[in-house]
């Protein structure tokens, strides 16, 4: 098989790569060419719509001491880290997945013993830290780690996205007394405590090429029919079914190629793949959309577009035009509102404020408005989602839509996914950046069940905003459920928990865990947007694809990652992720894969701690500073309300001998339980497992509007008034939250039933029962209400 490989923009690769005279924000410069990591290798295997990848990191140390070293890196936010091997002096390590807290005392006890190890943890889905000790002087030691992940697919292309750099990422919040918990420029925060693991130093631009990056891709199309393969931000040289990057590339953005895949198969399909040992297994439904679809109605768009300091340069021209195509598409049947932010919110001036009218005058306004965008400030994401979400949350008969266009790039992500609560809001995300935070932006379009599109380059822009046009429109089939029959389906294992609806042009990934023999069926049931009833019945097949299991464990990791993120199941969850992690084999935020060379190769002691600096990003217009005298490491406060808002850099400087050494440690190696550290910095008691909700006399109030809507609603088509249906269900489980009180029981019980779907008109009456009764009850003590926080370590 041949390739023909396309590249999107060969003189903006050029331009990409061309060295910054300005310092910027985390940079630092070493006289002496010493940094530890100096060869980078991907390898990557794509079969079908599967990747299988092989990264290699190649460190040395060119001190006259043992060295340790740190490296702050990406990997694709939704691919399963499944093995961990440590080469040096002609011996292979194979590294043990264990229970994060456990693997790090193990690693410290090793560096102490003058062993060989290395350690490799989670801090998001996308940002992971390895470290390497009692590397011996001129000694180079590798270190593989193993990937299989998916490949996005949708209006008939493939997505191979594998990234390069950690970009620096905003950090709001007030600074945590104490030592930091990692060795990053920025101060841990009560928004974002682990911030010193996220923030590694940055190379000065026009810094030489501080390591060897090599990447190459082959690609079977497993009986696909392969259309053109395009390269997107790298120069590429193809050898048959090979794609590699030309040699000379930095690692400063990631790596995407489009493979345009076409179908010879137009039915869905369920895959069943049994474990080795016991009668397990784990299952993988692909679903395709119908074609055609019912009318759609008229829209409520907001559009937030982000202008903070890290969109300058391209990435801002590209979000303008993007925001500009989106109001472009509006009729006079839709309402829109703009909002642009930074640490600020703006809209238009020569508009209303609010939603108004998409006519031609108004969104002429807009996208004056929108031209005169420029970068500045920090990125504070939560105030415009909260605003927006605000505007979109009355009961009009239009479909509410939010569309954010940013490069995501904020440390808060928790934080701001814990608190944001789209109910029946259909969020779209739009990532710029060619070192964009997939997943985060990924997770919050999960969250308001709509699509993530990622553009890193201008030429990707109007590909990716046709995507986003269609999905604006209404999905094709919503309510979606699924039923076994043959096939015994384990309890709360399918993943995504909660069924988004059918878009057209992307199939829906349904998988989870069985028992017994791969047979039966399972069938698929919903609505189409005009009312009427849609099933598929797909015949159970067995297959022999441990990649199967691997993706169900990483995307199962990663539904109870953010379960305990937003506070909910506590000590529970982390023990389930732990044993889930543990028993399948793929890396989570509570475990880390632990190497240790049995040999003692150094007379113990502190080795020499160096912290592996990233490239700046491609692109980006990093705040200007000029170097301290002797070169050395120069940080700066960026954006903010206030001396306790903000990005809080460390001020600093050292020779250029020992730039790269910097940073800060917390003993013993093992992080402490921020959630109740947060909670004292900031004078407020913390109890683990504790929930924050509405008051009871509120919830009352809630119940009394939610009964009115659904009255004033009373003619409304029957597929409509199964969507407000649907929606209260959602807006009760959300309110109703963790509540045990019997006071709450009703609402819960109510959420349950019309989650589950069932006759229009007897969910309709009891939903008016319920609401009715529960609105007329007497007041009672309101519940006590804390704040929880992400557990680290």
């Amino acid at each position: 098989m041949t390739l023909s490989v396309t590249t999107m923009s060969p003189a903006e690769a050029a331009r990409a790569a061309a060295p910054v005279e300005e310092a910027g924000l985390g940079a630092l410069r070493t006289g002496r060419g010493n940094l530890p990591l100096d060869r980078l290798d991907v390898q990557a295997q794509l079969t079908g719509l599967v990747s299988r990848v092989r990264l290699t990191q190649e460190f040395v140390n060119t001190h006259d001491t043992a060295l340790e070293a740190t490296y702050v890196f990406p990997l694709p936010d939704r691919a399963a880290v499944t093995g961990m091997t440590m080469t040096a002096d002609g011996r292979v390590v194979e590294a043990d997945l264990r229970e994060r807290g456990e693997a790090r005392e193990e690693y410290d006890r090793a560096i102490a013993a003058g062993k060989r190890a290395s350690i490799a943890e989670e801090e998001r889905p996308d940002v992971f830290t390895m470290r390497v000790g009692n590397i011996r002087p001129g000694e180079r030691v590798s270190v593989e780690l193993s990937l299989v992940g998916p490949l996005p697919y949708a209006d008939g292309a493939a997505t191979f996205r594998f990234p390069l750099v950690v970009a620096p990422r905003y950090v709001p919040g007030a600074p945590l007394p104490g030592p930091g918990v990692g060795d990053g420029y920025a101060l841990d925060t009560d928004a974002v405590p682990d911030a010193s693991r996220i923030t590694p130093p940055v190379l000065l631009p026009g810094f030489p090429n501080p390591l060897r990056l090599s990447l190459d891709v082959d690609i079977d199309p497993a009986g696909l029919p392969l259309g053109e393969v395009r390269s997107s931000l790298h120069t590429v040289v193809t050898e048959g079914s090979r794609v590699s990057l030309r040699p000379g590339e930095r690692a400063d953005r990631d790596f995407v190629l489009r493979l345009a895949y076409g179908s010879t198969d137009e039915s869905s399909t369920l895959v069943c793949v049994p474990d080795d040992d016991g009668d397990e297994g784990t299952y993988r439904l692909t679903l395709l959309p119908p074609a055609g679809g019912g009318p759609a109605r008229g829209r409520d768009v907001v559009l937030l577009l982000d202008r903070s300091g890290s969109m300058r340069g391209w990435k801002m021209v590209a979000a303008r035009r993007a925001a500009a195509r989106i109001v472009d598409t509006l009729t006079d049947a839709d309402r829109f509102a703009v909002l642009t932010f930074d640490h600020e919110v703006g809209h238009p001036d020569d508009l209303p404020a609010g939603l108004v009218v998409a006519t031609d005058r108004h969104r002429f306004r807009a996208v004056e408005h929108l031209a005169r965008a420029d970068a500045r400030g920090g990125t504070e994401l939560l105030a415009p989602l909260r605003d927006g979400l605000a505007l979109l949350a009355g009961d009009s008969p239009r479909e509410p839509v939010l569309v954010l266009v940013t490069d995501g790039q904020v440390g808060n992500e928790d934080q701001i996914l814990r608190e944001i609560t789209p109910g029946r809001v259909r969020v779209h995300t739009v990532g710029i950046d060619r070192a964009v935070n997939a997943g985060f932006l990924g997770r919050l379009a999960a969250l308001g069940g709509g699509r993530c599109e990622l553009v890193e380059s201008s030429d990707r822009l109007d590909e990716a905003m046709e995507h986003i046009h269609h999905r604006i429109g209404a999905p094709l089939v919503t309510d979606l459920t699924v039923t076994a029959d043959g096939l015994a389906l384990i309890d709360d294992t399918r993943t995504p928990g909660r069924l988004p609806a059918l878009y057209p042009g992307v199939p829906l990934v349904i998988s989870g865990r069985y028992r017994g023999p791969a047979t039966g069926s399972l069938t698929v049931t919903g609505r189409t947007r005009d009312g009427r009833p849609w099933r598929t019945a797909v015949a159970a097949s067995g297959k022999e694809a441990p990649a199967v299991t691997a993706l169900w464990a990483r995307a199962r990791l990663r539904d109870l990652e953010d379960r305990y993120a937003a506070g909910s199941g506590g000590a529970d969850l982390e023990r389930l992720a732990v044993t889930t992690s543990l028993r399948f084999g793929v890396l989570c935020r509570f475990t880390a894969y632990v190497a240790v060379d049995s040999r003692v190769v150094t007379e113990g002691g502190q080795p020499h701690r160096v912290v592996q600096p990233v490239e700046p990003v491609s692109g980006w217009d990093l705040l200007a500073a000029p170097a301290p005298s002797g070169g050395g490491l120069r940080m700066m406060a960026m954006g903010g309300s206030g001396p306790a808002r903000g990005s809080m850099m460390m001020a600093a400087e050292m020779t250029a001998a020992d730039a790269p050494v910097h940073g800060r440690r917390q003993p013993g190696g093992v992080l402490p339980d921020l959630r109740a550290a947060v909670a004292a910095a900031a004078g407020a008691p913390w109890h683990a497992g504790s929930t924050a909700g509405v008051d009871l006399r509120s919830l009352r109030e809630v119940a009394a509007v939610e009964a009115r809507r659904l009255r004033e609603s009373a003619q409304r088509p029957e597929y409509e008034r199964r969507e407000l249906l649907a929606d209260l269900a959602s807006r009760l489980t959300v309110l109703v939250g963790g509540r045990t009180e019997a006071e709450y029981e009703p609402l819960r019980r109510l959420a349950e039933a019309l989650d589950g779907g069932g006759d229009l008109a007897a969910m309709w009456a009891e939903a008016l029962r319920v609401l009715d009764a529960f609105a007329a009850g007497t007041p009672a003590v309101e519940p006590d209400r804390s704040r929880t926080f992400w557990k680290r370590g």
